[in-house]
């Protein structure tokens, strides 16, 4: 476990000086500060467990302090300190959201127990976060195809070190999932896994959203931002879809990853960076290097381990498994009866080409669920989820709209009635198989749409 760091602000010299001992001497990394304005400013440097407060100190006072302390993004537990006669004003602290208060003159046997206690407290509310987490990983990497069984080999070796790991895939084959688990098998499992979707940031936001913001600066400067880099320190960065990040995020990135530290925006101070990083793209990063959209040096950087998902097609052997598994889940989820699938209906999965991978299968599968009241789902249940046709007058298609739709429409029919078996169906409509599949990506059909 990693040393907890304590941060005292406190105008006393003799107090700090104290307390600094007694808590080195239990093992924790301890900061000083003489006034709140100090002591802020350290606080949005760094990470802090705990934070002992004076109540009474020079220009802001320790409630005004606490109040600023309760709005950080990632706020520390925080012991007020109160002299003779301030112990109501301590007790308003702990209304505020202070965890405890010691009281002048400080017995260093308290001020051990109350320490230990509220950091406990904090352990306590990070392994809830890191179990919340947990839990919404309860799909594992189902089957055991020949690339799966490969995949979960690179992915054990991948976690039994601490170097940088990229990972490629189409959408929907389990790219965030790979990741988590490599971090769970990590050394790093007891700290937190932080992800940032790079692709869903805008790009005004995205420095703020990773290196953070001192108060006065970024979105809201009404507060100070801690940015993702931070809040992974000794955990794990999952960087999704980084190929959609700026040039000039991927230079600061590099600078972090390289000189082991960043600036957050509005800061002068480098801010020490400790955090594995796993990323994932969707497309070959090397493709879009060549290109020269993506910055070389932070391509290497980040592609020490490569590791790439393979789509469902090319691992039809674990759509059963699959299958088995997410009914299994989604009926227990759904307080239904469990559920099996019909051969015939089973062959329509098997037949499908899955272009949304796993992602698209369970959702599927959840939707059968839902809607579907029998235990066993059949090849009559499969025209369930077709979507409604808008109803009312249309506008009349031009010619080429025309043929387009009665093309979609012939396509789809021979599809259905070979349960999306592709060569039979392309013997029917006398076509090569590559064009079926060409136009089942044109037209982007799906089996239940």
């Amino acid at each position: 476990m990693s040393t907890e760091h304590i941060l005292i602000i406190d105008d006393e010299s003799a107090i700090r000086s104290s307390l600094r001992g007694i808590l080195e001497d239990e093992g924790y990394a301890v900061r000083s500060a003489a006034s709140a304005e100090e002591g802020l400013d350290l606080l949005s440097k760094g990470s802090y467990g705990l934070v002992l407060l004076d109540i009474w100190l020079p220009e802001m006072n320790g409630l005004d302090a606490l109040a600023q302390i309760q709005r950080l993004e990632e706020r520390p537990a925080v012991v007020v300190i109160s002299g003779h006669g301030t112990v109501e004003t301590a007790v308003k602290a702990v209304k505020l959201g202070a965890y405890d208060f010691l009281e002048k003159p400080l017995s260093l046997d308290k001020v051990v127990l109350t320490v230990k206690n509220a950091l406990h407290r904090v352990r306590l509310e990070e392994e809830n976060v890191r179990l919340r987490e947990r839990l919404q990983t309860r799909n594992r990497l189902v089957g055991k195809s020949a690339p799966l069984r490969a995949l979960r080999t690179q992915i054990t070796a991948a976690a039994r070190t601490d170097v940088r790991v990229l990972l490629t895939g189409e959408t929907g084959t389990g790219k965030e999932l790979a990741a988590r688990i490599i971090h769970q098998a990590s050394a790093r499992r007891e700290e937190r896994f932080v992800e940032v979707n790079c692709a869903a940031l805008p790009e005004a936001l995205i420095d703020a959203e990773l290196f953070g913001c001192l108060k006065g600066h970024g979105p809201d400067p009404s507060k100070e931002k801690k940015g993702k880099l931070r809040q992974a320190w000794g955990g794990t960065l999952f960087l999704e879809g980084i190929d959609s990040l700026p040039s000039f995020t991927q230079a600061a990135l590099l600078s972090a990853i390289t000189s082991g530290s960043f600036e957050p925006i509005g800061g002068s101070e480098a801010v020490p960076f400790d955090a594995r990083i796993i990323a994932s793209s969707k497309v070959p990063l090397g493709d879009i290097v060549r290109k020269g959209k993506f910055n070389e040096a932070l391509y290497f950087k980040i592609n020490v381990i490569p590791l790439n998902l393979p789509p469902l097609r090319d691992r039809t052997e674990d759509i059963p498994v699959l299958i088995a598994y997410f009914l299994r889940i989604y009926c227990l989820e759904y307080g239904r009866k469990p559920k099996s699938i019909h051969p015939e209906a089973l062959q329509a999965f098997l037949n499908y080409p899955w272009p949304g991978n796993v992602a698209e299968l369970m959702n599927v599968l959840e939707r059968f669920v839902i809607l579907v009241e029998d235990i066993r789902i059949g090849p009559e249940h499969l025209n369930l989820l077709v979507e409604t046709r808008e109803q009312g007058p249309a506008p009349r298609p031009s010619l080429s709209e025309a043929l387009r739709r009665a093309e979609r429409e012939t396509l789809e029919g021979a599809l259905r009635r070979n349960r999306w078996d592709i060569p039979r169906a392309a013997a029917e409509l006398d076509i090569p198989q590559e064009i079926v599949r060409d136009k089942i990506r044109d037209f982007r059909l799906t089996l239940f749409a």
